[in-house]
């Protein structure tokens, strides 16, 4: 399993804005990010000044989100759907697209609780509870 340092995935981030707009060739998680990114175009401001924002801190009481992790955080969930992994996942992301009509707005609730669930898991100093971040996905989808 790969777990970059924070900034090796901010300069993935970085590095795979820059060849989007270079138009140069992308692929595998690239391919992936740029969606995500393309989602967010609050954040294209700050992908195109990478100098300024490489060491930058989006912490609680700055009352901004981390892009970083609001980003990386998508691409987990696009992993999670494409893996089948935890199982029932994808039955809750249809049911959420099915209610929102719009499958941004129902990866985010899955992004909500896949954020409460490894904040659960660092506070704890554990592994990530998989049945509980279903539980909370199932909860928002009002499957529960």
């Amino acid at each position: 399993m790969f777990n970059p340092s924070r900034e090796q995935a901010r300069r993935f981030f970085f590095e795979t804005w820059r060849r989007y707009r270079a138009k140069e060739p992308l692929e595998g998680a690239a391919c992936t990010a740029v969606e995500v990114m393309l989602l967010h175009p609050e954040y294209h401001p700050m992908l195109e000044e990478p100098d300024r924002n490489l060491d930058r801190n989006w912490g609680p009481d700055s009352g901004e989100n981390n892009p970083f992790l609001h980003l990386s955080l998508h691409l987990a969930i696009e992993e999670q759907l494409a893996m089948g992994h935890p199982f029932g996942l994808r039955e809750v992301f249809e049911a959420l697209v099915t209610s929102s009509r719009d499958a941004h707005a129902a990866r985010h609730a899955l992004l909500e609780c896949l954020g409460e669930t490894l904040w659960r898991a660092q506070r704890a100093g554990g592994a990530l509870d998989a049945q509980a971040y279903l539980d909370c996905a199932r909860r928002r989808a009002g499957l529960r």
